[in-house]
Formats: C-alpha cells, structure tokens, sequence
C-alpha cells in the first residue's frame, strides 16, 4: 500500500500538467502624458503616493475620515466580502488534500435462509471505519480552481480598497460641500441684513416724504429675493450633514467644522506620475485584472473536465459481534483507484466551455473599459484643475470690483450725486458673484479630491486599516471574533 500510494502521488505531483491556457495580461494603449497636462516625461513622484492623512490639512476632516474607515457600513460589508472570497479559496484548496473520514455503525439483523440447527438466525454487528478518497489532479482542474479562487479574493481585496478611496473622496466631498454652503449662508445673511438696513432706511425716508414709494418697494424687493435663500441654504446644510452621518454609521447629528474654504491649504503643484502606473495604483483596474485572471483559470477548468478523473479510495476499519472483539479479530482494509471519463454528457461539456471563454472574453473587454476609463478620468480632473484656478483669479478679481462698486455707489449716494437704485444694484450684483466664488472655490477643491481618488490615491496604505497614525485601530478581524 505504501508503494502505491507513493506511486500515486509521483504521477500527480510530476506527471499532471494544468490544461488551459496560462494568463497573460492584454496589452494596454497607455499614453506617454496626460492629454493637455504638463509632466516628466519619466517617471515621478504622484499625489497618489501619499496616505489620505497627509493630503488633507484639516483637522476636523482628518477626524471624520478616521471615523468613517472605522465605522462606515460599506467598508464593514467589503471586508466581509473579502472573508468569504477567502474561505471560498480554503474551500478550492482542501481539494489538494486527500478527504479522510471516519464512521461506525452497530446494527442487529435476523437471517433465516437456510438456518443451521443450534445457530443463532439473530445476531448483532458492530462497526468502525476511517476511509478515504483523493482525486489525482493530473490535469490540473484542482489547481486551476484554486487559481480561480485566488484571483477572485485578490479581487474582493482590491474592492475593498476602492470602497476605502471612495469612502475618504466621499467624506471629503461632503465636508467641503457643507463649508461651501456655510459660506454662501454667510454671505447670504450679510446681504439681508445690509437690505434690510436700506429698507429701515427707506421707511423713515418715506414717512418723512424724503423717499418715494418706488425706492421703498425696490429695496423690498430686493431684500426678499435674497431672503428667500436663506431657509434654502439652512435646508441644504441639513441635508448634507445627514449625509456625512450616514457616511459615519452615526444618527443624524452636527458636523464639526474647520477652516473656511479659502482657508484650506492646496499645494500649488500636483504630481500625477505617468499615466501607466494606474494600472498598479487604481483599485478598480487590479480588481477588473483579477476578475479576468479568474476567468481565464475557469477555461482550464472547463477544458480539464474534458479529460478522466482518476480517484484513489481506501478503507481501513473493523466488524464484529462485539465491540470488546471489534479490533484484535475483525480487521478489514480496501484500497482502489477508480476512472471516470465523459463519453456523452448531450453537449454539456461543450457549452460550460462556452460559457467560461464569454466569461473571459466579457472580463478582457471589461478590464480594457476599466483601463481607459481611468486614462479618460484622470485627464479629466487634472485638465479641470488649471481652468478651475484660473476662473477662481477671474472671480476674485471680479467681487473686488463690485466690493468696490458698493462702497463707491454708497458714497455717491451720500453726497447727492446719485439715485438709490445705483447702490441697490451694485449689491444685486456683489451677492451672486460672492455665491459664484464660493462656489468655484468649492469645485477646485473637490477637483482635488477627485485627482487624489483618479489617481489611485492611498494604494500605498498597507494592511486592511486605513485609520491615520495617531488613531488607534478600530478594525475588528472578522474571522478572530465572529
């Protein structure tokens, strides 16, 4: 037995070959440069490289994202995904492994054929086994499989990844939204109450019969229009702070606030690296590499079950009357190797062929989609970042000009020189070219957020907690406390 079984795992060991074909990444289009972005021609340094904390300088923005990865439900789920992918890949591999089993029996039969005198036609039967079976992989199904699965608990690992990058985007998103729409409630309040002093003002003037009905119910009119924004606004802050708790696994509650948006620092360079290292860097193009690699080892596997399966069993156990005789007098063994090869499966086997290479196919195409959308995207954001810059250069020269405008029309109109409807509409037109700023301000430093998740940011990040240093890790391994 020692020898066959040596024999045995020889063949399998020496002889099997893994039928299939082999993975070979397609090859990529990658441009030499960003379309319209100014960069090395070799390769450099990239914002992607840095962890998230030492991207963002707010400290109340590092306290949410530390938060968030800690808490947030997405990330929850996407690490127990990546738990089962990786028992799904211990289930594969224990197929490496001879299946050893153990069992036992007692039974009491009666037989009455053919009863000799004085025997007994009752009698009992004890019974206890170990056996075992074992396919030899000589055409690398197993192994094949079990690339299968790895690639796909790679994968689930990369997705967790891109749910970590999207989860710090998205909490940083939310936050510079909800300092954004701070600022415009600010200017907001400053221009009602700046109306509402004209309006006081007209008031007096018209019981006085110094103003007329007209410039009382323009600056009315006025007042009200901008008014109106405020309840808006409030709404709004609301509603993103839900966000930002929901994004936190928190109830509704307040967000604490940093530094005004103008206040927030952003380097005056942003290094993108060369663009063929967002095939390493971004999570989605290795998860969608990883799926095909996954494809691509179930055609072994469908080719592999063209070919027999060779199976060693054995059995090694005992019988007896009674247990106290069980195993110095009823020993027992088998050992056999058994084939089984397709011979008419009605076309089955030829259409789970089929259906692994549309698979592969389907993985191919959508890893090379993957891949260009992320030259496509990362262009984009990088290429926004300068005209952004330059419209927020416009616009502050812009509310300087009628900050300006105001106090010049408010003069005049102190001095006799000029009508009230003169300052009225140079603050009509201060307000929405504030709110344009603001809001421009804003777009720039979302641009930001999104090159730093475009580029794959964070990949450099090791282990499953993406907490900053000075946060103690609230990651729980789900496999060490079920």
């Amino acid at each position: 037995m020692r020898r066959i079984a040596a024999a045995s795992l020889a063949l399998a060991l020496f002889c099997g070959c893994a039928v299939g074909p082999n993975y070979q990444q397609p090859p990529v289009n990658a441009p030499d440069h960003f379309r319209d972005v100014p960069g090395p021609p070799e390769p450099a340094a990239s914002l992607a490289d840095l962890p998230w904390w030492e991207v963002f300088a707010d400290p109340s923005l590092k306290a949410l994202v530390d938060e968030a990865v800690g808490t947030n439900y997405d990330v929850r789920i996407a690490a127990w995904r990546v738990e089962q992918a990786r028992a799904r890949a211990g289930i594969a591999r224990s197929e490496f492994f001879p299946q050893v089993a153990t069992g036992g029996g007692w039974q009491r039969q009666q037989n009455s054929t053919f009863v000799a005198p004085g025997s007994h036609a009752t009698f009992n039967s004890v019974s206890a086994n170990i056996n075992f079976g074992w396919e030899l992989d000589l055409w690398g199904r197993i192994r094949r499989l079990n690339e299968a699965a790895k690639a796909e608990y790679l994968a689930s690992e990369e997705a967790r990844r891109g749910v970590l990058i999207s989860l710090v985007a998205e909490v940083a998103r939310n936050y510079f939204t909800l300092r954004e729409l701070d600022e415009e409630l600010v200017i907001a309040k400053n221009t009602v109450a700046a109306f509402q002093e004209n309006v006081d003002l007209f008031e007096r003037k018209l019981q006085e019969g110094a103003a007329s009905a007209l410039e009382t119910s323009y600056s009315t009119a006025a007042l009200s229009q901008v008014a109106a924004q405020v309840p808006e606004l409030e709404r709004r802050i609301e509603a993103t702070e839900n966000t930002l708790s929901l994004l936190l696994a928190r109830n509704p509650s307040s967000i604490v606030r940093g530094p005004e948006l103008a206040a927030q620092s952003l380097p005056p360079e942003i290094p993108a690296g060369v663009p063929s290292d967002l095939l390493q860097r971004r999570p989605d193009v290795r998860e969608a590499e990883q799926q095909l690699v996954a494809a691509n080892a179930r055609i072994g596997v469908a080719v592999a079950n063209f070919f027999p399966t060779i199976s060693l069993t054995g059995l090694f156990g005992a019988v007896s009357p009674q247990v106290s005789n069980l195993f110095p007098a009823g020993q027992v063994w088998s050992f056999a190797a058994g084939l089984v090869a397709p011979v008419f499966q009605g076309g089955r086997l030829h259409s789970e062929y089929d259906v692994a290479y549309a698979q592969w196919a389907e993985s191919k195409l959508f890893y090379e989609q993957t891949v260009t959308g992320a030259f496509a995207e990362t262009t984009t954001v990088l290429y926004a970042r300068e005209k952004l810059a330059a419209s927020v250069a416009e616009l502050e020269h812009t509310v300087g000009d009628y900050q300006e405008m105001v106090r010049l029309t408010n003069l005049r109109y102190s001095s006799g020189l000029s009508s009230y409807f003169e300052v009225i509409y140079a603050m009509q037109q201060l307000y929405p070219a504030e709110i344009a700023l603001a809001r421009v301000r804003l777009d720039l430093i979302l641009d930001y957020v999104d090159i730093y998740r475009a580029l794959g940011g964070g990949w450099t990040i090791p282990g499953p907690n993406w907490e900053s240093p000075t946060t103690a890790s609230t990651w729980v391994n789900p496999v060490e406390h079920p």
